[in-house]
């Protein structure tokens, strides 16, 4: 049966934090606008910032509607599964921000990441998500699994562009300046790293 929580602490926080992988779930205003549902790994790219904020690292990828809808209304959801152990999942509700390279809080944010090399992955933002609701759920249904390792190719492949490169890379995309639905993503021209 599930249940309702205040916050992020103790039990919970340590599930959370020894997840390797979890979702992200986001929509548009727009009634027939595309959900975005994301699957996030990068051992170190997570961090629970205190009991009522989490954050993440947005690194380099095709589109970019998170930001999108992120801009345009905030609402986010995160999820946890355990694959192993005891059945859980975990939800997170909340409003997020997409804080980008040249917000005066990035550098203060990275912090909370320090066993991840931010510069292999290109990293577009961080992801700050103000906790509303959390709720925890059985996951009965949900199958064993077992975690091998890290899949280096996003680091592998990113790590080999510099910041004009990177720029250029989403300046070609389709959809990183502007969502699916034509919401504008990924402030461009991308503001040059300072980290």
């Amino acid at each position: 049966m599930g249940k309702t929580y205040e916050r992020i602490d103790g039990r919970l926080r340590t599930f959370i934090e020894e997840q390797p992988v979890f979702f992200t779930a986001t929509a548009p205003l727009s009634g027939d606008g595309t959900v975005n549902l994301s699957p996030k790994g990068l051992k170190g790219s997570f961090a629970v910032l205190d009991e009522l904020t989490v954050a993440y690292l947005d690194f380099a990828g095709s589109n970019a509607e998170t930001i999108a809808h992120l801009r345009e209304n905030g609402r986010i959801t995160l999820m946890w599964c355990a694959f192993q152990g005891p059945p859980t999942i975990v939800r997170v509700h909340g409003s997020g921000e997409a804080v980008f390279r040249d917000d005066p809080r990035f550098g203060e944010l990275l912090g909370h990441f320090p066993d991840l090399d931010v510069k292999r992955h290109g990293l577009r933002s961080v992801i700050v998500v103000r906790v509303e609701l959390v709720r925890d759920t059985c996951g009965f249904a949900v199958p064993f699994m077992t975690y091998d390792e890290e899949r280096t190719l996003h680091g592998d492949y990113f790590a080999r562009k510099d910041d004009g490169e990177l720029a250029a890379y989403f300046e070609k995309k389709e959809h990183i300046g502007q969502s699916l639905d034509g919401l504008p993503g990924l402030p461009l021209p991308l503001p040059p790293a300072t980290f």
